[in-house]
């Protein structure tokens, strides 16, 4: 069993998978590590599983060597890191290869593994980033906006009457509340501005077919009401690390 790990700024991401998919995962927060309430958590969900490998990606240098540590407590392994320098599965066309957030890179090998090339990935999470992989197989680079829930707890911090809103799917595009306003430029607004950054991305890439994939905790949401997005896929980033893991493993073998 490979043990991979998806360290984010707010939850780190865990799976166990083989050889060919990701079989469970869960979340635990990341502020965890920092506590040293991890380990616990982490054995928790390995359980009597008999593991073969680790993998990371983190984008929280100060978690790293923890989860390190607690793998090496679990099974005396040595996990691979996903960088630029150790990616299997697409290459690299960008002027500063060690700048792309690992987990970037690893939902890049995911899409290009699983829907070809070229495509884009849509990461709904603290940001809502894409990452395009050309029709070379190369990741190119992307696209940084903020987060849905980034977005209306600013407007809850700096305004004085506008409430903290839980994200949800709203039918009408004209607000008959505050909340109920915020929701719509959310929720249908985001919806725009993914619509039109897809359109921008398939006319730069000369694609008359773009497969556009969805990760992240608002993916289902977001891509629910469009039709340009071709798949949502939750556990993107652990199955581009598993595939990392599986591509290197093979490569060590026959070596």
């Amino acid at each position: 069993m490979i043990l991979l790990f998806d360290i984010g700024n707010t939850n780190t991401h865990i799976g166990l998978a083989d050889e060919k998919r990701v079989l469970r995962h869960t979340d635990i927060p990341t502020a965890a590590w920092l506590k040293g309430d991890a380990a616990k958590l982490v054995t928790r969900f390995v359980r009597t599983a008999k593991l073969g490998g680790a993998a990371i990606c983190s984008v929280v240098p100060c978690a790293t060597p923890k989860v390190r540590n607690v793998i090496h407590l679990l099974c005396k392994l040595q996990a691979i890191e996903l960088t630029s320098k150790t990616l299997r599965g697409v290459g690299i066309d960008y002027p500063k290869p060690k700048s792309i957030g690992p987990d970037r890179l690893a939902n890049a090998v995911a899409a290009r593994h699983h829907f070809g090339a070229p495509s884009v990935v849509v990461d709904f999470g603290t940001a809502v980033t894409f990452d395009v992989v050309d029709a070379q197989g190369n990741y190119v680079g992307g696209i940084i906006a903020p987060g849905l829930a980034a977005m209306t707890e600013y407007l809850h911090e700096k305004t004085a009457l506008l409430p903290r809103i839980k994200i949800h799917e709203v039918k009408s595009a004209i607000g008959k509340s505050t909340e109920h306003a915020m929701l719509v430029g959310a929720v249908h607004g985001y919806r725009g501005l993914v619509r039109e950054l897809i359109r921008e991305l398939k006319h730069e890439l000369k694609a008359k077919c773009l497969p556009v994939v969805a990760t992240g905790g608002y993916a289902k949401l977001i891509a629910s009401k469009l039709p340009e997005i071709s798949a949502v896929e939750p556990n993107l980033t652990l199955e581009g690390l598993r595939l990392v893991w599986v591509s290197r493993n093979s490569l060590a073998k026959g070596s």
